[in-house]
């Protein structure tokens, strides 16, 4: 034991020397260690193409369009992206999620790059290197129409509330310039302008050319000058840190990027005529209605269905098998089975994603849609094998001993005897832990899993309509559970029966 304390007291000796260790000769020899090791480039080009990041809720920068039935990410820096991806002679790949993903998405090796309106920031600089700026813009508040006389900058708003979006430039200028208001953050930039439009704020910070988008699309709403000081040379692209090979290449795109004034004279007026989709009054109403996004919303429900069917399988195999597991006699099995059971309930289903797509990413690189399927039913088997185990614990154990006087063995007896009638105990607490799983699984949409939540969002930010998507999503969702509790107590029924 002596030497077990002697080895860790070594170990954290040699930690705290570590950190004891000049940064900036720490930072010099991974300059040059980047130097000689930076790939980036090289990989990118084997590959033949170039994922980019970006969460598309930012028009005119980045958004999405309903186009012959299907959603397709459009806007001025798709457009940038594109201009690099073809500069550097591979294909460009988009990846969306939100806006606070995009780093450790971009830090863990999920995309190569974000371009996403972020500004390059000296706080951000220090986990990922950032292109030259290839557009400056100001900063604008959204205000409600009839508050018009009533607020001027960010200085009018003393003790009120004003949202900005979750780890965006517009949310440290408040925090930072603007005490007296109350910061309110969403992840969404289309959530924030249900919140401003149902009174749940009275400002919406945004990028000004973000800001005229929402007020041209969006009724009752209109831009004023925020008043906000910004020092950031503009939005730039990101890249992983030690990327000198993609940064030097980016540059040079963006570099014939200005010297045409390809945003102001191409992209911008590209994303304006997707953004008024060139129709009239009583053509634009049309292909907002709801009817219009009814793929969208059936593509939603069959990822919804397919998530949670799957998960449904795995969830119960697995939590049959940590309930066997924690009922044992072995102390090794009862061990394992109670860590992970009391481990996976007392952590967020939210964090238990974002681990296994962002941190195992580290390791090895799962898709989104598979790690929300293993996320959801991990989490699930925790909760599924504390039902199946208090239902075996429910069976009298003179069940067990006559079956065992019989001359069934203990498999056999648990396998025809205890677990029929456990099964039959606690199909009702089953059934209620599969209907939570579906809507659970709405979770999975952080991530960019195109699911029911994913696709109303979609739908938000194409329609600039807040309300009517959720009411269609809750609707959709009712008729899913309504279905499989319906069906369970079918089966509950036969099995009373039986």
């Amino acid at each position: 034991m002596k030497k077990a304390w002697k080895w860790l007291e070594i170990v954290l000796t040699a930690f705290m020397l570590l950190a004891l260790v000049p940064q900036k000769t720490v930072a010099a020899k991974d300059t040059q260690t980047t130097k000689i090791t930076d790939t980036y480039l090289k990989k990118v080009k084997n590959k033949g193409e170039l994922v980019m990041g970006t969460s598309p809720d930012f028009p005119p920068y980045e958004f999405v369009k309903n186009i012959n039935g299907k959603s397709k990410v459009v806007g001025m820096d798709i457009e940038v992206g594109q201009k690099i991806a073809h500069d550097l002679g591979v294909k460009l790949v988009v990846r969306t999620m939100d806006f606070d993903s995009l780093l450790v998405a971009l830090e863990t090796g999920k995309i190569d790059m974000v371009i996403s309106g972020m500004t390059a920031t000296p706080k951000r600089a220090q986990s990922v290197d950032f292109s030259t700026a290839y557009y400056r813009s100001g900063q604008d508040l959204l205000i409600r129409k009839a508050d018009k006389d009533k607020y001027h900058d960010f200085r009018s708003f003393k003790g009120k509330a004003i949202g900005a979006q979750t780890g965006s430039l517009q949310a440290t200028l408040i925090k930072e310039q603007a005490k007296q208001t109350k910061l309110k953050t969403m992840d969404k930039d289309s959530d924030l302008i249900l919140a401003l439009k149902t009174n749940k704020f009275d400002a919406v910070a945004v990028d000004t050319a973000t800001a005229a988008a929402f007020a041209k699309n969006t009724d009752g709403i209109m831009a004023i000058p925020s008043g906000l000081k910004i020092t950031s040379d503009g939005s730039a692209v990101a890249f992983h840190k030690g990327a000198t090979s993609l940064v030097k290449a980016a540059n040079k795109s963006i570099a014939e990027i200005k010297k045409k004034d390809l945003i102001n004279k191409v992209y911008l007026p590209k994303a304006g005529k997707y953004l008024a989709g060139g129709k009239t009054k009583k053509e634009a109403k049309a292909s907002n209605s709801m009817w219009a996004y009814k793929d969208f919303f059936i593509a939603g429900v069959g990822y919804t269905l397919f998530i949670s069917a799957i998960s449904v399988i795995f969830g119960f195999l697995l939590g049959t098998i940590l309930a066997l597991m924690r009922l044992s006699h072995n102390e090794i099995a009862h061990s394992i089975a109670t860590a992970y059971i009391e481990f996976v309930r007392g952590t967020p289903l939210m964090v238990q994603l974002l681990f296994i797509y962002f941190g195992l990413g580290l390791v090895v690189n799962i898709p989104a849609l598979l790690s929300g399927i293993i996320a959801v039913s991990l989490n699930s088997a925790a909760y599924v094998a504390e039902v199946i185990r208090s239902g075996i614990n429910s069976i009298a154990t003179g069940q067990t001993e006559a079956s065992r006087s019989l001359g069934l063995s203990r498999s056999a007896t648990m396998r025809y005897v205890i677990m029929p009638q456990a099964m039959k105990n606690i199909w009702p607490a089953l059934g209620n832990e599969f209907v939570s799983l579906i809507k659970e699984s709405s979770i999975v949409s952080v991530i960019g899993v195109k699911d029911l939540i994913y696709q109303s969002r979609i739908v938000q930010a194409d329609t600039y309509r807040g309300v009517m998507p959720l009411v269609i999503t809750m609707i959709l969702y009712f008729i899913i559970t309504f279905g499989l509790s319906s069906l369970m107590k079918v089966f509950e029924r036969k099995m009373n029966h039986d």
